[in-house]
Order: C-alpha cells, then structure tokens, then sequence
C-alpha cells in the first residue's frame, strides 16, 4: 500500500508540474472541449484525437484520445513524456518493471525515452486527456 501511495503522490506531482508549466505556455489563451463534440480524427488504424489545445504534429499541446477496444500499439516509445488522465475504459500499459490498468480517473505519466506497450481495454478502449511538452510521436522498438 505504501508503494502505491508513493506511486501515486509521484505521479500527481510529475502531473502538477506539468499542467504548471503548459499554463504558464499558454497563458494568454483559455481551452475547453467535451469528449462527446469533439471532432475526432483517425491519426492511426485505432488511434483518434481531437486537439484541445497546441498542435500534437509541431509541439506542446493537449488533446482528447481514444483507443478502440483492444487497440494494440506494440512495444515504443515517445521523443516526448507525456501525462494521459483516463476518463473512460483503461489505458493498458507495460514496461519492464510490469503491467498497469490505469482506469478513469487515475494519470499516467511516461517519460520521454523511456520503452513500453500500451493500448485500450478489450471491451471499452480507453479516452484520456493527454497533454505534452512536445510533439506527438511514436517510434516502435527494435
């Protein structure tokens, strides 16, 4: 139990400086999106986003994002961290020290670098808010 508290106060602090530093980005300028308008757009067979704020294909940005049920993205990596904040179904993800179900209402953060699987639970796929300091990438491993 400690461990996971630790865990978890880790990554609201890792979340916190984050959204810190985005607001101070963009401080000049205010966003708001609901899931249920949002124009989704396919960006890979199994992956939509729709922009909330920034652009994910340039630089820092916030979007909505969906994985399909049972979307797969491989063992990868980002140039980028990023922090995804679940708001419905699971986020699956994998590294080399184990498995997490990280369900709505629970954040994830994953460093820039760093090599692991992700993908959207079976039944209901995942949406999450993810937000990065940098553009969207995503480069499989070897």
């Amino acid at each position: 139990m400690e461990t996971a508290l630790i865990v978890s106060g880790i990554g609201a602090m890792a979340f916190a400086t984050a959204t810190v530093g985005f607001a101070q980005a963009k401080a000049d300028t205010a966003a708001y999106a609901t899931a249920d308008r949002a124009a989704f757009k396919e960006i890979m067979p199994g992956v939509s986003i729709a922009t909330v704020w920034g652009d994910p294909d340039t630089g820092a940005h916030g979007t909505l994002t969906k994985f399909a049920p049972g979307y797969d993205a491989g063992m990868h990596t980002h140039t980028n961290g990023l922090t995804a904040v679940v708001i419905k179904g699971a986020y699956l993800y994998r590294d080399e020290a184990g498995e997490k179900r990280v369900a709505a209402g629970e954040v994830i953060y994953i460093a820039g670098g760093h090599k692991h699987w992700s993908g959207g639970d079976k039944a209901e796929g995942a949406l999450f808010f993810e937000e990065s300091c940098g553009k969207f990438d995503k480069i499989d491993a070897k």
